[in-house]
């Protein structure tokens, strides 16, 4: 608590902080981050049936964005897009696996050694630094790829995958600091998997928090993905008379937003809220599987498609940054995505960005300041089996948004400004909007020896 001790002893002298102590006070930054939610599944976006009162009051309070983009429409190569700021078109990881030659089959890709990660990039900036939940970005038997290996102080992840050491990873194992140790998910203790979570997070907090040091967490939740298998909340939302599924799906959403303002209250108690940075987004947008119907709760809001589809229900999701006396209030349609947060914390921590980075800052947005902004955004997504129909690209430039899926041999054409919901392919009346859109494609591709389909726009 030196900081705190410092700034208390100056304010009761009345006299102002040197600037290194100023310099010394970075601010906190979280970033929470869910698993497959919808564009549409928070009330704050429209959502009329599924409750999430802390999420939309953290967003009537702070920005909410209407044009926030994942990385890409699945979950491995968009959190990839998040950790390193370099978009999918030559980013290490476009798919959930990826082909290797020599061995002649599918699997994991890892982030690059290489490649800085925002939490190198925070650590390396004098920031505790902390993760708990889904990484998905590492080989499962080498845990210096994992969480812990790419610039968490602190990192608590999940593993699944082959058999390694042993035998296959237990999904209710919770690895600490890679193979450090483990923590084992008793489901019938918890409602929810994100309740374990929070539960972890608390006790660091508690615990292992290093209060002369900025903070940077970052909450990787598992709502409302399909594979949580155990529930133990069976009563909530009930009374609706839905399929079990669907019941199972809003609970999920619902016990997230309640989670997330557990932490919130805590780091509001322990001094820590007031100077915090925080970001709330989704990995991609939502859902249909285990049976579950992403149209039952309308969770794209509207939007065509879902995940792993490049169309707006795939891609668009949403977007909330809070900062206390700091961020504007209100609503913005400013475009922004996934590689755009590198850039983005690295001004919120006063420090240089990467170069690697693809991304522009929005801060000055949140800020309220003159907001630079992309010539245009880019998608791809890689198939994980190999097969052709998988590989998928678009591109968004000023309001034409172009779409092309491998299968068809064609490139699709929406103005998102008079037809939000791509309900209309204008390509055939704008041949010369397509071209350009074409060659788009074909430059932000670049070839990978792990993705058959990459190196620009296939036909």
């Amino acid at each position: 608590m030196k900081m705190i001790k410092i700034i208390a002893l100056a304010c009761a002298l009345g006299v102002g902080l040197s600037p290194a102590a100023e310099e010394e006070r970075k601010p906190n930054i979280l970033i929470l981050l869910a698993d497959d939610l919808g564009y549409g599944e928070l009330g704050c976006y429209g959502q009329e049936i599924i409750k999430t009162p802390n999420l939309d009051a953290l967003a009537a309070k702070g920005l909410r964005f209407t044009d926030f983009y994942a990385g890409t429409s699945v979950c491995s190569p968009s959190r990839g897009v998040l950790m390193t700021g370099i978009h999918a078109g030559h980013a290490t990881i476009r798919g959930n696996k990826g082909f290797y030659p020599v061995e002649g089959a599918w699997d994991r890709v890892a982030l690059k050694k290489s490649e800085i990660t925002i939490a190198e990039m925070l650590k390396g900036a004098g920031y505790q630094t902390a993760f708990i939940g889904k990484w998905h970005l590492g080989i499962p038997q080498d845990a210096t790829t994992w969480a812990s290996g790419r610039g968490f102080d602190f990192a608590v992840q999940e593993q699944w995958g082959p058999k390694a050491e042993g035998g296959e990873f237990d999904e209710r194992d919770h690895w600490v600091n890679g193979r450090e140790d483990k923590i084992f998910h008793d489901y019938t203790k918890n409602d929810c998997l994100d309740e374990f979570r929070t539960d972890i997070i608390l006790k660091f907090l508690d615990e292992q928090r290093d209060s002369d040091k900025p903070l940077f967490l970052f909450m990787s939740y598992r709502s409302p993905h399909a594979h949580e298998f155990f529930l133990r909340e069976t009563e909530r939302y009930k009374e609706h008379g839905w399929p079990e599924v669907e019941r199972r799906h809003a609970s999920r959403i619902t016990m997230l937003d309640e989670q997330i303002q557990r932490l919130l209250d805590k780091l509001e108690a322990m001094g820590e809220l007031d100077n915090t940075f925080i970001l709330f987004t989704s990995d991609n947008g939502p859902h249909g599987e285990g049976k579950h119907d992403e149209t039952f709760f309308n969770s794209s809001n509207g939007l065509k498609g879902c995940k792993r589809d490049m169309y707006e229900g795939g891609v668009r999701v949403p977007g909330i940054v809070y900062w206390k006396g700091k961020s504007r209030q209100g609503v913005t349609d400013h475009p922004a995505i996934f590689y755009d947060i590198m850039p983005t914390l690295a001004a919120v921590a006063g420090i240089e960005t990467p170069d690697q980075t693809d991304g522009i800052s929005f801060l000055p947005d949140v800020l309220g300041k003159p907001q630079k902004k992309h010539d245009h955004l880019y998608w791809e997504l890689q198939p994980a089996n190999g097969k052709r129909a998988g590989f998928r690209q678009a591109v968004r430039k000023g309001d034409w948004k172009a779409v092309r899926y491998n299968n068809k041999n064609r490139t699709e054409l929406y103005d998102l400004k008079n037809d939000l919901h791509e309900t209309t392919d204008v390509a055939g009346q704008h041949p010369e909007v397509v071209e350009r859109m074409n060659r788009v494609l074909g430059m932000e591709g670049k070839k990978s020896v792990h993705y058959p389909y990459s190196g620009g726009l296939v036909k």
